[in-house]
């Protein structure tokens, strides 16, 4: 499916890609890291849409993901 002239695969990447950016926007880190997170799962998705999958793209975003749960989980302990 197409959305002006964009398929929904490169959307994907694209609202990841700003999700991840306005992360590094926030000013607490707990918040960062939180929008960061959900900004890799976005990047994991993208991964799994485009063909062939892109396993360097869907590796990195799911080790960052965990890294970013591992200190969420910290912060909060």
């Amino acid at each position: 499916m197409e959305i002006l002239g964009v398929s929904s695969v490169e959307w994907m990447g694209y609202i990841a890609m700003v999700t991840v950016l306005i992360s590094f926007m926030m000013k607490s880190v707990l918040k960062l890291r939180i929008v960061n997170a959900v900004g890799c799962l976005l990047f994991v998705l993208y991964g799994l849409m485009l063909q062939p999958l892109s396993k360097p793209i869907i590796i990195t975003n799911i080790a960052i993901f965990c890294i970013n749960i591992y200190f969420i989980i910290r912060a909060k302990a």
